[in-house]
């Protein structure tokens, strides 16, 4: 399965994630319909105590992301973040913290971008499609 974006996109990605530096940078990934296009990422704020090492979606855009979802708004197919000081792979603590509900998550770490599905008890890698025009 591959994950479509733009160019554009990955360019905002690396951005945020150099703008959090030396934490980690976090948000949400969207999209229309229930495909794997996403059309635009979500900022948010990390709320986490520790963000240099974690990271924590601020629970109100979580709330606001999905309330604009059921009014007709871009879906939420996933999350994003960075590793400023690791690998784009999902760390032991994105394994633990991981809910296996089969969304997307972007990790960011210096100039490259990977994609994961989150399945029940393991992450799955995706490859990504540039889709620009």
């Amino acid at each position: 399965m591959s994950v479509e974006v733009t160019s554009v996109l990955i360019a905002q990605l690396i951005a945020e994630a150099r703008s959090a530096d030396p934490n980690e940078c976090c948000g949400m990934l969207l999209g229309e319909g229930e495909g794997d296009r996403v059309t635009a990422i979500q900022p948010a704020a990390n709320v986490h105590s520790s963000p240099a090492s974690h990271f924590e979606i601020d629970p109100q855009a979580l709330i606001d992301a999905h309330r604009a979802a059921r009014a007709g708004g871009p879906q939420v197919l996933g999350y994003y973040h960075s590793h400023p000081s690791g690998p784009p792979e999902p760390s032991a603590t994105d394994r633990r913290s991981a809910s296996g509900d089969g969304r997307i998550w972007a990790i960011i770490a210096g100039e490259e971008v990977r994609f994961w599905r989150d399945m029940p008890g393991r992450f799955e890698a995706l490859s990504y499609s540039i889709q620009d025009g």
